[in-house]
């Protein structure tokens, strides 16, 4: 098993200003490890730290670096009345987003509903 860290896109009370440069830098770190890896399966779920591994797989998908991983998002349990801002941003991504409350699927058309999964 491989372990790899990276950083945080935000922090806890981080302004949204300063978090596009924290999150830029955990892109550049994770370009080498979704290098490295080559992952087939994609899953994330919550935070921030995702959307630099999802536009990192893709962009080295565009280039012709890697095959395309499939990836999937699970949305928290807790979004009962709309998506996580990761769920917004992603929904616009070739990323399967999965929703644990079927209401969201008629807000959001690009989500599906598979029932509970935690």
């Amino acid at each position: 098993m491989d372990v790899s860290f990276i950083n945080r896109s935000r922090h806890v009370g981080q302004s949204y200003f300063s978090s596009i440069f924290t999150t830029l830098w955990a892109f550049f770190t994770v370009i080498p490890i979704v290098y490295r890896i080559r992952p087939k399966l994609i899953l994330v779920n919550g935070p921030g730290t995702c959307i630099p591994i999802v536009i990192a797989s893709l962009l080295l998908w565009i280039l012709f670096l890697i095959n395309r991983p499939k990836i999937v998002f699970v949305e928290s349990i807790c979004r009962v009345q709309s998506l996580s801002l990761t769920g917004k941003i992603l929904q616009y991504l070739p990323v399967h987003i999965l929703v644990q409350w079927p209401q969201l699927t008629e807000h959001y058309p690009k989500t599906q509903y598979i029932g509970r999964l935690v």
